[in-house]
């Protein structure tokens, strides 16, 4: 058996307006999805654990079948391991972004898309000013990362960016505010906008009619997590794709093998026919493939309901469709459709809603859902599961009688 599972990073939605009423999943022509959910099963998982945060990182921890509750420390580690970036007992990664700000405010919190090359830049003149403090990494775009030795950092409250754009950066910098090692660490970020100001890189976006990645942001902190190899767990040899190093980072710990696809950017031009590619070569030698796309998220964080519909249409047609199309050459294959968690284009960021999911398998008969999005799926005979269910739920359904 072959297993595939597709995630479409913050697709699901609520209505909208514009939509008249309708979610972007119900508005867009996704006729390969409402296959797979016409000819399998559906329901709804609870990809993050009450009194999480609802990031991608605990979302895609559950979804590969491993509590959250028990084995997530921080997203900084996590894509520390996809960056190559060694972890010592006592540091503690930080997730990085390069963000723009303006009179005290967080405009952008990725700097408007800064390009990998510029951001090695800015990097480097950064590990120049704080070399006593931490050491920066360059990541991909505004996804960088700081390495910092002090354990105790790992508790301090956080906040992820794209959860206050818009909103006043002294309020939203790292808790408690009286706390020595927060201090330096603020100190750190608020610093960071006297040196990049007049950085060369940020006068020539300035000058070409781009934001400058004017200020860092530290978030999502977490020590060196231990993990079981996915092997081991569910007797499955897998792999992962995707253009984000949080995703290849968790496949690291999981020692799942990280497939690497040209041109998959995680952003709106990431080349979606590559995916779904590599992911057949993939399972000649993997048994489960977990293919994640960032686009539905990036135009959820913008507020761009064109973008999103664009976005879901494309994993539908050039992922879905061509998988589809493929997979039979495998005989027994099982396939899931699902977003990590929700990201509504009404509040621009991510939320804890349970999601829609739907698995089809061969030989298998489905439910009476015919279409997949978020309302169709309460009509499946699936109950509302913990999301790090999923990977048992999928297996244990596509080997059933």
């Amino acid at each position: 058996m072959k297993y595939i599972v597709i995630i479409g990073d913050g697709m699901a939605d609520y209505p909208l307006d514009e939509l008249d009423h309708k979610t972007p999943l119900q508005s867009a022509d996704i006729p390969n999805m409402d296959h797979i959910a016409s000819k399998g099963v559906n329901g709804f998982l609870r990809t993050i654990p009450p009194h999480m945060e609802p990031g991608s990182d605990v979302a895609n921890l559950a979804i590969m079948g491993y509590n959250p509750k028990t084995y997530y420390t921080g997203r900084g580690p996590l894509e520390a391991a996809s960056i190559g970036v060694e972890i010592e007992n006592d540091d503690v990664a930080f997730r990085c972004n390069l963000i723009t700000e303006e009179d005290g405010l967080l405009i952008d919190f990725n700097a408007d898309h800064i390009s990998t090359p510029e951001a090695e830049k800015i990097i480097e003149t950064l590990n120049h000013v704080f070399k006593d403090n931490g050491k920066f990494y360059n990541g991909v775009s505004y996804r960088n990362l700081f390495l910092y030795k002090n354990k105790k950092s790992a508790l301090l409250k956080s906040t992820p960016p794209h959860d206050v754009v818009g909103e006043n950066i002294k309020i939203n910098l790292i808790q408690p505010f009286d706390n020595e090692i927060a201090q330096e660490l603020n100190n750190i970020m608020t610093d960071s906008k006297l040196i990049l100001e007049k950085h060369p890189v940020n006068q020539a976006r300035v000058r070409n009619g781009k934001k400058p990645a004017n200020m860092v942001w530290l978030w999502g902190q977490g020590l060196k997590p231990l993990m079981n190899p996915f092997k081991s767990k569910y007797g499955l040899d897998g792999a992962t794709i995707t253009g984000v190093d949080l995703i290849k980072g968790i496949g690291i710990y999981l020692g799942l093998e990280n497939i690497d696809v040209p041109g998959a950017t995680g952003y709106f031009d990431t080349d979606y026919n590559a995916k779904a590619e590599y992911a057949l070569k993939g399972l000649k030698h993997n048994d489960i493939i977990f293919i994640h796309v960032e686009a539905p998220d990036e135009a959820g964080h913008a507020g761009d309901i064109e973008e999103k519909i664009k976005a879901i249409e494309s994993i539908d047609s050039k992922i879905v469709g061509k998988l589809l199309d493929e997979l039979p050459q495998f005989n027994d294959y099982a396939v899931s459709i699902l977003p990590d968690h929700a990201t509504p284009i009404m509040v621009k960021t991510h939320t804890d809603d349970p999601v829609p999911y739907a698995m089809m398998s061969t030989s298998k008969i489905g439910d009476e859902v015919r279409f997949y999005d978020e309302f169709s799926a309460r009509g499946g005979s699936l109950d509302i599961r913990p999301g790090h269910e999923f990977i048992n739920s999928f297996i244990n359904y596509s080997n059933s009688p």
